[in-house]
Order: structure tokens, then sequence, then C-alpha cells
């Protein structure tokens, strides 16, 4: 028999996403009104867009892919720069890098913008307990201001007990040396540890968030429980099990091993990240068996967040809670993994930009869909709070998704828009803004004096992997003269139409 808190729950669930139905009309909960759903967000470092829902017929994502037929998963869903930090402030703040002048990992936005309102502290303000789990922020960069309690980090190490001892080995060596500084030294590129799942760290998270949603159950009031997994972020650490779910057949290197031909040479980088850790080359390619073992390495710790994420989905389902909780999964950003002769992130570039974005509402008819519309991670945060029925605060630079739950297949953005600094040697910084249409990538590549040093243009219809920049080709100035204007008319062009 269902108790009277449950009804309660499903009640103010029929409510909340009555607010949000096939019109699209916002309502503001009146004052005293107990908010609508949970809200369970899953945040993945360096996760590709390459898991069993979004077709990829390899790589072994069992829970991605339930969660993903409980909602509608986006295969076009693109972050605002393609590194940690300014990609989740990003998100977080609902504003684009230029807006939030994050463009590295060591400004906190609250230096640049410090009164700005949240995705979590918004949620906090009406009325839900908000909690953070592992990297929801990067790195130290905290932010007390979004959570109901402080935040919580696992407390165990990255390897297991041999790349323990030779991380230490590597530091003591750095500092007999006097090689600054100590932290670069990253250890092993790749370990499968024969440890139990809890011994590393998203292990642990998974056991924590479980811990939150137990607790979360006998309190009155909703909750938005932010959970960071960090696999598969390097170092390549995976418990054994997850390596051996991967055959030698199933590891392939990359199909566009070469850098684009006519791209400038800065659009890429020298993957100094990889470079850190043990055994990789300072300079130069990996060697093939090497970028096997990395191949290897990365697939491997997707699957053992999958099994993390799998947990905390079961438990959510197994204390009821599923039926009035949306859950959003994103990874920061994507990752390389040889594609152009390059690995890591830190580019304009589809492989890079493009990351997995699900959403799950509880009673939408389009669950188990794919949408291929142009989406971006600065739309996450009106989107969740138009799914639970919060009033959208001013300044917010993205487009609630809710109609696209409903209808995913209806029209969208005309574009997507990334940007990534880089220093020129001989011209200073130059900033590099990127739009993604229905069929192109387009970059410009603009100096501090306003002068464009170069275009980038991609054409995905016949050139899926950009392997070939068009942009000084005559053929093609008009098209990159119709691109560069559309690039500066910039995203308030290109968004959505009116509902």
């Amino acid at each position: 028999m269902a108790t009277r808190r449950t009804l309660t729950r499903l009640i103010l669930l029929a409510a909340s996403l009555a607010w949000v139905g096939a019109s699209g009309v916002e309502a503001t909960p009146q004052e005293g009104d107990r908010p609508g759903p949970n809200v369970l967000m899953i945040a993945v470092d360096d996760l590709r867009p390459q898991l069993g829902c979004l077709g990829d017929p390899v790589i072994k994502t069992p829970n991605i892919d339930r969660l993903a037929a409980r909602g509608v998963a986006f295969s076009r869903a693109y972050c605002q720069q393609a590194v940690c930090s300014p990609s989740r402030t990003s998100l977080m703040t609902g504003r684009r890098p230029d807006t939030t002048r994050v463009f590295d990992l060591q400004t906190h936005f609250r230096d640049t913008i410090p009164d700005v309102v949240t995705l979590a502290q918004h949620f906090k303000a009406n009325g839900y307990r908000t909690e953070s789990l592992s990297k929801i922020y990067h790195g130290g960069l905290l932010d007390p201001e979004s959570w109901s309690v402080p935040h919580w980090r696992p407390d165990v190490p990255n390897f297991g007990p041999e790349g323990q001892e030779i991380l230490r080995r590597e530091r003591a060596r750095a500092r007999e040396s006097g090689r600054p500084p100590v932290d670069r030294v990253r250890g092993l590129p790749t370990e499968a540890p024969d440890v139990p799942d809890d011994a590393l760290p998203d292990g642990a998270t998974a056991s924590e968030a479980i811990r939150r949603l137990r607790a979360a159950k006998d309190q009155d009031e909703p909750f938005f429980l932010a959970v960071g997994f960090l696999k598969p972020h390097l170092p390549f650490v995976a418990p054994k099990p997850y390596w051996d779910l991967y055959s030698a057949s199933d590891i392939r290197p990359s199909d566009n091993p070469e850098p684009p031909v006519g791209a400038p040479d800065y659009a890429l980088t020298n993957w100094g990240e990889l470079r850190a850790y043990v055994g990789i080359p300072k300079d130069g390619p990996v060697g093939e068996e090497q970028a096997l073992e990395l191949v290897h390495g990365y697939y491997a710790s997707v699957s053992y967040m999958d099994a993390q994420l799998g947990r905390v989905l079961d438990e959510l389902d197994r204390l009821d809670l599923a039926d009035s909780t949306v859950v959003a999964l994103w990874g920061d950003h994507g990752w390389k993994l040889g594609d152009h002769g390059a690995w890591c992130k830190h580019t304009n570039y589809e492989r890079d930009t493009n990351a997995p974005l699900i959403v799950s509402v509880p009673g939408r008819s389009t669950a188990g869909r794919v949408s291929d519309a142009l989406v971006e991670f600065v739309d996450l945060y009106p989107t969740l709070a138009d799914l639970c029925g919060l009033p959208l605060p001013e300044g917010l630079e993205g487009s609630s998704l809710a109609p696209l739950l409903d209808d995913p297949d209806r029209p969208w953005k005309a574009a997507a828009f990334s940007q990534y600094p880089r220093n020129i040697p001989g011209k200073g910084r130059a900033m590099g803004d990127a739009m993604r249409t229905d069929r192109y990538r387009f970059v410009a590549w603009t100096l501090p004096d306003g002068t464009v040093d170069a275009f980038e243009l991609y054409d995905h219809r016949d050139d899926p992997h950009e392997d070939y920049n068009l942009a000084a080709d005559p053929a093609h100035a008009d098209l990159v003269a119709r691109l560069a204007a559309r690039l500066r008319d910039g995203w308030r062009a290109a968004r959505p139409p009116e509902r």
C-alpha cells in the first residue's frame, strides 16, 4: 500500500510535469508550494559520445544505455569550450565563456562574475537540498554557495597498489632531480589492478551517492544531487574485470590518424596532458602498441564508470524514487583517441566539442528516442529549471530543451557554438570561435587586433571526420563569407523557433 508521503510525491510529480506539457508554458510555483521533481545530475569526465545507445557496436555501456531508454539522448550536443573548468563553469552558470571569462583551469567564476546564481544555487533558493559528490566544478575550484552541505570528494587513490608505488617512485625522482612541479608527474597512463570497485574513486563515489539517496528518501524535501564520475579521464585505471570485457579484436586505432589538410598548425595541440604520464614520449606520436593499450584503457574506464552509474540507478529504482526524479547525464567534453594524430581535448574539432547528453523525465512518451537536434551544454540550466517548474533567472544564454523531450525531431537551433583560445607565436593570443551547423563546422581564429588569422571549414556531409579544411579553396569563398557572417551574428541569431 502506498504511504501518504509516496502519494504526496506522486501528486507533486504529476503537477510538475503538467507545468511543462505539450504547450511548454512555464508556471512559477506560488509561495509556500513544494517544488517539483527531484534532480539527479551525473557529470562524467572526458566522455566521448561513443556509446551503445548512440550506435557504437564495441563499447559496453549497458547502464548509460538503460538511462537513454528512459529518456532522450542527444547525439549532437556541444560543450562551449573543450576543457574541464570552462565547460563545467558554462554549464553550471548557464553562461558562455565570453561571459564567464573562464578560459583556463585556474580562474574561478566568482572572480569574474561574482554575483551569478549557479544552476544548483538556483535550485537551493527554490526549496531543494543541493549536494555535490566528487568532480562537478573543476579540481579545487569549489563553490560553497551552490550547495546545501559541504562538497564531498572520494578519499581513495587513483591507482591500484602497483600504480601507487610507481607514482611514489616517479615523484621521488622528480624531487631529487629538482624538476618542478612535482605534481606534473602523473604515474602510469593505464592500469588494470585486481581491486574492488570501491578501491578507486568512482566506486567510492557511487557508494556515497547510494548513501545520499537513502538519506534523501527519509527527508521531506526534494533533492538536487550532483554526482561526478572521474573516469574515463586519465589515468585510464579500471579494475581488471572491466579490462577483461574487451578482447584484442575490439581495440582498433583511430580511422583518421592524420591532421586535417589545410588547417592552421595551432588548431591542434601537442597533447601535453597525456605526455606527463610515465612511458609516453615527450615528442612525436605514441607507438602503435601503446596507442592500442590507451584505447583499451579508455574503453575499460568507460565500462567501469558505467557500472558505477548502474549501481546508482539501481538504488534510485529500489527506493521508488525513479518516478519522481529527473535524471540528466553529461560528459563535460569529448576526447581524442589518436584522431588527427592527437590525444586529449583542447581543440574546436568535433571529437572534442561533441559529448553525450541524456535527459530522462518520468512518464514521457518519447523515452528511448535519439534527437539529432543541435543542442548545447549551456541549455541544461534552463532545461532543468523548466522541467521542475522553477522560474528562469535573467542572463541565461541557453534554451530549455523541454520541447525536444516531447518532440525530438522538431525544428531547433540553427547552430551550436564553441570556442578555444590559442597563443600564436609572434601574433599574440587568438580566439578560435567555432560554429557547428547542420552540415558544416566553421572556425574563425581572431587576433587581438580584430583581424582574422585563419578560417576552417569542414563539410560534414562529405567529410564527417573533418580531414579537409576547405576554407582556403576559392570555390568556397562565398560559403566562407556567409558562414563568417552567421558566426558574427552569434548564438542569439541561432536560437530555436519560439514555442
